[in-house]
């Protein structure tokens, strides 16, 4: 191939494309497929084996220098994996395009000797005479056809050549025409992506140099589009894609890795540990990619993102359960799915979802990741292997008044969030080793109105056996009855300070106006006196924790007054997942996720 003729098929012929020799582009694919797997086994060998041992075993300064240069080490081996995985695509994509055009180019040769026709150097093709003309009976005239790369961009004469061979010979030679350009522009496109494609001087991988891997990879993504992107199966269900991440070869799978971690680890149906490797390195990509941007949103999300970056780095300590990363992006508000142990392999599976005013930040990677790291050492502590998931994959409400504005969160976005909920715990029904594993699904404020969307398709949400509600505003429904695994399934906590489980409903809502304008819900509710108790409805329904609803309702913490020590604090609605703070709202979650709930502490209904 040219590699970077400057005007794309200035330089190719059909005889010099029949000749490329695709298979060595494959074997020089092959060569950087064995460079960036064995940058990938010496990074695991670092953050799996070195960083472990040196922690249970060294103690000291000169420990934590080695720690450091070993760290520094494994970031160059993910980058080194990177980059090499992008040029094998790369070369594979280039090979894959180029056998495409030759096909087709083959195909126009073969049909132009089946009837003895001459295809010149030039790719003209030369006919012979053929039929007979109507005055003197003598077989009309051959000639030469030119190709032209674009036929369909050719206006139509409305003539028809009297020799029937001239359309034959035209079509061929189009055919010729158009493989020749096709390849060379793929050519000219490929050559100078491995052109970019080159490491920066230095043992470091400062974030400038992942932002140069971003790039890289936004320009292999975009040439390689119809090599590998067109064949993930988006609109496929979850078991459809377990099934066919499985057919799919070890260099198949590589270098959808390699190219397309976004996709892969954000794809449900996908085994947890892939997911989990493909994200991690999607998340030094989107770090990259917003580096240097001066933006607030950017720079929010990427404080968030090398929090994780650093929660996952860090060995986990004695009883603690490793982290695996099942989804991660920039969208929106942003997105971020993190389990705490292995949710194919545990026996007991939870996941939580946060509400209002969640967002990828720092907050969010600090605390809510939290919630979800105890409740999955708590629950592993009552039987069989536990994972509890912080799941963060839909926009939620925000309110940046807190609850003054609640409004805004009006049931769109729960309806959204609650499909992309129900299919992501549809893959974790589909990966998960078990034969009959425990999950389930934990919603908190807003996102218990999210879990309860999820819960009203048919069929509930698919693999879940217990619901859990707490600090809930509603849930879109009535009765517990309503949302797929019966009432003595459906756990609600409702602190009695919390002023979000006694919200009022809409109606009585706009009977409070005027006290909402002055001081939002939390005022309404202390002064306002509309919210109608005896009638047990809440801002999204009924209220959950009520006898009417059915729940069965499981003792929790108070929490701090709304009012006292001088200010007004709504900190009792978010204590619930704080071992610290609530101890028995943390144990009843736990032995609900492990399957446990005949031990929890009840409470009566409202």
């Amino acid at each position: 191939m040219s590699g970077g003729s400057g005007a794309a098929g200035s330089a190719l012929t059909w005889a010099a494309l029949r000749e490329v020799k695709c298979a060595e582009l494959e074997d020089a694919a092959d060569g950087w497929g064995r460079v960036s797997n064995r940058a990938d086994a010496a990074r695991d060998r670092i953050e799996g084996q070195l960083l472990p041992g040196l922690h249970d075993t060294q103690k000291g300064e000169a420990v934590g220098a080695a720690v450091g240069r070993l760290r520094r080490l494994g970031a160059n081996f993910q980058y080194i994996y990177t980059e090499c995985g992008l040029l094998r695509t790369t070369l594979n994509s280039l090979a894959h395009e180029i056998k495409a055009q030759q096909r087709v180019l083959q195909g126009a040769l073969d049909d132009a000797a089946a009837l003895r026709f001459t295809v010149h150097a030039d790719g003209s093709v030369t006919y012979p005479a053929a039929g007979e003309g109507l005055v003197d009976g003598k077989p009309l005239a051959g000639g030469t056809a030119s190709g032209v790369p674009n036929p369909g961009m050719v206006t139509p004469s409305g003539l028809v050549a009297p020799n029937l061979n001239a359309g034959k010979a035209q079509d061929i030679a189009d055919r010729v025409a158009q493989a020749v350009r096709t390849a060379a522009d793929a050519d000219w496109r490929y050559a100078r992506i491995l052109r970019a494609l080159k490491a920066q001087e230095g043992l470091s991988v400062p974030a400038a140099t992942w932002k140069d891997a971003a790039a890289d990879a936004a320009a292999v993504r975009q040439a390689a589009g119809s090599y590998l992107r067109n064949a993930i199966p988006h609109d496929a269900s979850p078991a459809e894609r377990k099934a066919w991440w499985a057919g799919l070869t070890d260099e198949q799978r590589e270098e959808y890795l390699a190219v397309y971690p976004d996709r892969i680890g954000n794809l449900d149906g996908i085994p947890a540990l892939v997911r989990d490797a493909a994200n991690r390195d999607n998340l030094q990509l989107l770090m990259g990619k917003l580096e240097g941007r001066d933006d607030e949103d950017s720079a929010t999300k990427l404080a968030a993102l090398r929090e994780i970056d650093r929660q996952l780095r860090a060995v986990p300590g004695a009883g603690e359960p490793p982290m695996y990363l099942l989804g991660i992006g920039d969208q929106g508000n942003g997105r971020a799915i993190v389990s705490y142990g292995n949710p194919d392999t545990a026996r007991n599976v939870a996941a939580y979802v946060p509400g209002l005013n969640t967002s990828l930040d720092e907050e969010f990677a600090a605390n809510d990741l939290k919630r979800a790291r105890d409740l999955s050492i708590v629950s592993n502590r009552h039987g069989d292997p536990a994972a509890a998931i912080t799941w963060f994959g839909y926009d939620a409400p925000q309110a940046p008044d807190g609850l003054r504005s609640l409004s805004v969160a009006a049931a769109g976005r729960a309806e959204d969030g609650g499909s992309a909920f129900r299919e992501f715990m549809s893959g974790i029904e589909a990966t998960n080793n078990n034969k009959d594993p425990h999950m389930t699904a934990i919603g908190h404020s807003y996102g218990s109105r999210t879990v309860g969307s999820a819960a009203q398709y048919s069929g509930g949400i698919p693999g879940v056996d217990d619901i859990v509600f707490v600090g809930s505003p509603g849930v879109g429904v009535d009765s517990a009855d309503e949302l797929g695994v019966g009432r003595d399934h459906v756990f609600v906590g409702a602190a009695a300070n919390d002023v979000v489980t006694k919200l009022p409903s809409k109606g009585e809502f706009a009977v409070g106006a005027a006290e909402m304008l002055v001081g939002g819900p939390a005022a309404a509710y202390v002064f306002g006196g509309f919210a109608d108790r005896g009638d047990d409805d809440v801002w999204f329904g009924k209220d959950p924790a009520s006898e009417a609803f059915g729940a069965q309702r499981f003792e929790v913490g108070d929490g701090p007054p709304l009012v006292g020590e001088g200010r007004v604090t709504i900190d009792a609605h978010s204590e619930y997942f704080a071992p610290e703070l609530d101890r028995t709202s943390v144990e009843n979650m736990a032995l609900i996720a492990a399957g446990r709930a005949d031990r929890i502490q009840r409470e009566e209904p409202r």
